[in-house]
C-alpha cells in the first residue's frame, strides 16, 4: 500500500512542485519505503512508497511507461498480476520489473479504461496519458483503497487522504453540517458522497474518470452488485464459494514481505487463517514459519476457546492485545488525526492499537475477515429480514418454520417473532402512503428533539431516516454499499496505514460477492445460521466448534466504561468548554447533567456513545481549527 497525489492546474498553469512535496510528505506513514514526484505542465503527481512487491528500485514511482507515453500512481494491490503478466507477455509486452504496478500500467497501455474491469485487488490510482493528455484514474469495486477528491477554481487535486489535500492553501477547512449533523444525531458515517470537510468528496467505489487537461470530467461506474433476484441456479453453491475462497486467499498471499492475519474467533477470521495455513503447506517452504496471528481480548467477549481451538489446527503463533477504556480514550485524538474524522466506537481505537502491535511484531501485511457479514447476512439484524421477505414473498408457512429454528436455538419465542415480522409487513405497505411516511417522519424528528441534547439548528440539519426496501437482498446491497462496509473499511485502511501496515480482504473478493448475490436468501440465512453458505463451504476445513456456533460477539469494546472516574471528567471537560458552548448546537447543561447523574441511575451504552460523539466532533474541530 502506498499513499498518492495528483494535481491539475487549471488553465494550463504550471503546477506548484512545492505543493506537490508538501502533499506527499504528508503521507510518509502510508509509504516509508519511498518517495517520488512527477510534473508536466499543470500536472502534478507525488507517491510514497510501502514496498510489497519488487522491493528493488524497479518498482519506483511515479512509473513512467518505456514508451513515456504514461506515468502512473498506484495505491493498493492487483492480486492476480501475474496472470495478467502472463496473459500481456504474450501480447508482445516485456517487463523490468516483478511486481503489480507495472502490470497495471501496461494493462491500461494494452486495453485503455476497460482494463479496470480485469483487475482482482484493491487500488486507487492516477495514470497521467500524455499522449491523449488525460488524467485517468479508479477506485476498486468495494473502496477499500481511498481516494478523496477537492475541487477549487484554481486546481483539481486527489489524495488517498484528506490531510493531504489540506496543504493546499487555495482551500479553507469548513464544516460540512450535512454530515456532522448525521454523525451526532443518528451515528452515521461514510454513508454518503460527503466527508466532514466541505467540498472534499471521496472518489465513489466502482468508479473510473477521465479529466481533460481543460478539466472536464467524464465519470462511469465500472461494476456493480447484480442486481435483481438470482436468475440462474448454482451447482454446489457450499463448493462453488470454498473453490474461489481458497484461490481468494492464496492470491493474497502473494507478497515479498511477512503475511499474517487478525483473529478474532468468529467465522471469518477462522475461515481466513485455516486457508492461510492449508496454503502455506501447499508451498512446501520449511522456512515459511507458522502463520503470525493477531487478537484483541476483551473479558466481557471473551471468545478465547474458539482462539484455541483454531491456533491448534493451524500450529499458528499467537500474540494478543489487551487495553481498557482508559488506554482507548487517550488514543482518540490521535486516531482522528489518522482518520481526518471521528470514528464510530471506542473499536475503532482498538483496531489502530491491534495495528500497532502488528507492525511492531514485524509484519508489513495482514489479512482480515472483513466483508463477510454484509454479503453473506452475518448480522442479528438480517433474521427478521429473511422472515419478512418470506412472508413478503407469499411464504409465511416457510418463514414460521424458520422462525421456531431460531427460536428454538437461541431460547426465544417464536409466536413474538413471527408477530413483529406481521408487524413489519403492514408497516412497509404502509409506506408506500404519503400520509403514513409524513407522520412516520414526524414522529422521528420529535423522538430527536425529546432527547434534548441539541439545539434547533443541529435539528434543522440533521436527516431523518428514509423508507428504503426492507427485504433482505435490499438491506445487503445498502450494507455493503452505504451502511456500515464503507465506514469499516475507511477503518480498517486509516488504522493500518497509519502504521504502515497493509490490509487484505480475501473475504471482499469480487468472485465471492458476486456468487453471493446470485444466491437464494436461504444460502444465507437459514434457521437458526447466519451467513450458510460460508458455514456449508468450511464443513471440515475449520474447526467445528467454530463453523456451529450461532453467537456472535463482534468487536467488543468498552464503550460503556468511559462514563467512569476520570474518563468521564475529561469527557465532561470537553462537552462544556467555552468552544463547545459557542457553537450553539447543543443543550449543554442538559448533556452534563445527565452524564453526571444518568436518568437509570446507572450511564448506559447509548449516553456513552452520544457524549463519545460529541467530545470526538469537538476534539475533530479544535484539530482542524473549524
Amino acid at each position: 500500500m502506498c499513499g498518492i497525489v495528483s494535481v491539475l492546474q487549471r488553465e494550463g498553469r504550471p503546477v506548484d512542485q512545492d505543493l506537490i512535496r508538501s502533499m506527499t510528505r504528508r503521507l510518509v506513514h502510508r509509504g516509508p519505503d519511498d518517495e517520488g514526484t512527477y510534473f508536466d505542465g499543470p500536472v502534478g503527481l507525488g507517491f510514497r512508497r510501502l514496498a510489497i512487491l519488487d522491493l528493488t528500485p524497479s518498482g519506483h514511482q511515479p512509473m513512467v511507461s518505456a514508451d513515456g507515453r504514461a506515468v502512473l500512481v498506484f495505491n493498493g494491490e492487483i492480486f492476480n498480476y501475474i496472470e495478467l503478466r502472463d496473459e500481456l507477455r504474450t501480447l508482445g509486452h516485456t517487463f523490468r520489473s516483478t511486481g503489480d504496478a507495472e502490470v497495471l500500467l501496461r494493462c491500461y497501455l494494452e486495453w485503455g479504461a476497460s482494463c479496470v474491469e480485469r483487475f482482482n485487488g484493491e487500488w486507487a490510482f492516477v495514470i497521467y496519458d500524455r499522449a491523449r493528455r488525460v488524467l485517468f484514474g479508479s477506485r476498486d469495486r468495494f473502496g477499500i483503497k481511498p481516494l478523496y477528491k477537492l475541487e477549487t477554481p484554481a486546481a483539481t487535486l486527489w489524495a488517498s487522504e484528506i490531510k493531504a489535500l489540506l496543504a493546499f492553501s487555495g482551500y479553507r477547512p469548513d464544516i460540512n453540517w450535512d454530515v456532522a449533523a448525521d454523525f451526532l444525531l443518528n451515528g452515521s458515517l461514510d454513508h454518503t458522497g460527503g466527508t466532514f470537510f466541505r467540498g472534499i468528496e471521496p472518489v465513489p467505489a466502482a468508479t473510473a474518470f477521465e479529466v481533460r487537461l481543460d478539466a472536464v470530467e467524464r465519470r462511469w461506474r465500472y461494476w456493480s452488485l447484480p442486481a435483481g433476484p438470482p436468475t440462474e441456479t448454482v451447482d454446489d453453491p457450499a463448493g462453488r464459494f470454498a473453490e474461489i475462497f481458497e484461490d481468494a486467499v492464496r492470491i493474497r498471499l502473494r507478497s515479498d514481505v511477512p503475511v499474517g492475519v487478525c483473529l478474532s474467533g468468529g467465522l471469518d477470521s477462522t475461515a481466513v487463517i485455516c486457508a492461510m495455513a492449508r496454503a502455506r503447506q501447499g508451498e512446501d517452504d520449511p522456512g515459511a514459519g507458522p502463520v503470525r496471528a493477531f487478537s484483541y481480548h476483551h473479558d466481557d467477549f471473551n471468545e478465547q476457546p474458539y482462539v484455541d481451538a483454531t491456533i491448534k489446527e493451524t500450529g499458528a503463533a499467537l500474540q494478543r492485545l489487551l487495553m481498557d477504556h482508559k488506554s482507548l480514550w487517550q488514543l482518540t485524538e490521535r486516531v482522528i488525526r489518522a482518520h481526518d474524522e471521528p470514528v464510530h466506537t471506542l473499536t475503532a481505537m482498538v483496531g489502530f492499537e491491534l495495528m500497532r502491535l502488528i507492525a511492531g511484531a514485524g509484519v508489513t501485511v495482514i489479512l482480515n475477515g472483513q466483508g463477510a457479514d454484509e454479503s453473506l447476512g452475518g448480522y442479528d439484524s438480517y433474521f427478521p429480514d429473511a422472515w419478512y421477505t418470506a412472508v413478503r414473498d407469499g411464504r409465511p408457512v416457510r418463514a414460521w418454520r424458520e422462525i421456531r429454528r431460531f427460536a428454538a436455538a437461541h431460547g426465544s419465542k417464536p409466536g413474538e417473532l413471527f408477530s413483529r415480522v406481521l408487524v413489519r409487513t403492514v408497516k412497509a405497505e404502509l409506506r408506500k402512503v404519503g400520509w403514513y411516511r409524513a407522520l412516520a417522519r414526524y414522529r422521528a424528528g420529535r423522538a430527536m428533539r425529546r432527547q434534548g441534547w441539541f439545539a434547533g439548528r443541529m435539528l434543522e440539519d440533521g436527516s431523518v431516516a428514509g423508507f428504503e426496501p426492507v427485504d433482505l437482498r435490499s438491506v445487503l446491497q445498502r450494507s455493503m454499499t452505504r451502511e456500515p462496509l464503507p465506514l469499516y473499511l475507511r477503518v480498517e485502511d486509516r488504522n493500518s496505514m497509519a502504521h504502515s501496515v497493509e490490509v487484505r480482504l480475501p473475504m471482499l473478493d469480487y468472485r465471492l460477492i458476486e456468487l453471493a448475490f446470485s444466491l437464494d436468501n436461504d444460502w444465507k440465512i437459514r434457521g437458526e445460521w447466519n451467513k450458510y453458505v460460508l458455514r456449508e463451504a468450511m464443513r471440515g476445513r475449520i474447526p467445528e466448534m467454530v463453523r456451529a456456533r450461532i453467537d456472535k460477539m463482534g468487536f467488543p469494546s468498552p464503550t460503556r466504561d468511559l462514563l467512569r472516574d476520570e474518563t468521564r471528567d475529561s469527557l465532561l471537560d470537553i462537552i462544556g468548554s467555552q468552544s463547545a458552548r459557542e457553537r450553539g448546537i447543543y443543550h449543554t447543561d442538559t448533556i452534563l447533567r445527565e452524564l453526571r447523574t444518568p436518568p437509570s441511575g446507572t450511564p448506559d451504552f447509548q449516553t456513552a456513545l452520544s457524549a463519545l460523539r460529541i467530545a470526538q466532533f469537538e476534539i475533530w474541530a479544535r484539530s482542524y481549527g473549524v
